[in-house]
């Protein structure tokens, strides 16, 4: 079982990373599963649009929403972000065909350290023998502890790091066949 995790870095910067990182590997042929964000400057605020794009070719989902202004609330939609969950499952069922040959999570926010959003998908595609890999912020990485009980492995926010870490699945997986 592989589980691993970079460390949210600048605001964005994770998901810029793992975007182009699941790029890549798509480009290389991988059976790459999961969701990665993009971000949209919002032109009359300091936030942005959060959207995830299921892998490897969609749909996209905007799982954020606009609480009006002055709001301090959680701008998460959760309903999209099931959805999202809906369709990554879909890809983890036996029914699929194949599994996927690495799970991306955009991130392992407030909603999995709450046991909800993508965390069953994380455990379920553990068990299946798939690797995973997500980022973590600081708020959230005791959460992600706890759950990953000693299996995680933290790894350097830089794609370098990101494909030298999936060729070395790549070769493990290969030595099993």
């Amino acid at each position: 079982m592989a589980l691993a995790y970079i460390r949210t870095m600048a605001r964005g910067q994770a998901d810029i990373l793992l975007s182009e990182f699941a790029n890549r590997l798509i480009a290389q042929g991988v059976r790459v599963g999961g969701v990665v964000q993009s971000n949209t400057t919002c032109t009359d605020t300091d936030l942005c649009d959060m959207d995830v794009r299921v892998m490897p070719d969609g749909p996209v989902f905007r799982i954020s929403q606009s609480l009006g202004a002055g709001s301090r609330g959680c701008r998460l939609n959760p309903d999209a972000l099931e959805q999202a969950v809906g369709h990554v499952s879909q890809s983890l069922s036996a029914a699929s065909g194949q599994l996927p040959q690495l799970l991306i999570v955009n991130k392992f926010g407030k909603h999995e350290a709450d046991g909800r959003g993508f965390r069953p998908l994380i455990a379920d595609a553990m068990m299946a023998g798939v690797p995973v890999l997500t980022a973590v912020n600081p708020t959230n990485h005791a959460a992600f502890q706890e759950f990953a009980q000693g299996m995680e492995t933290c790894l350097p926010g830089q794609l370098p790091a990101l494909l030298d870490w999936a060729a070395e699945l790549q070769m493990r997986s290969e030595q099993t066949v």
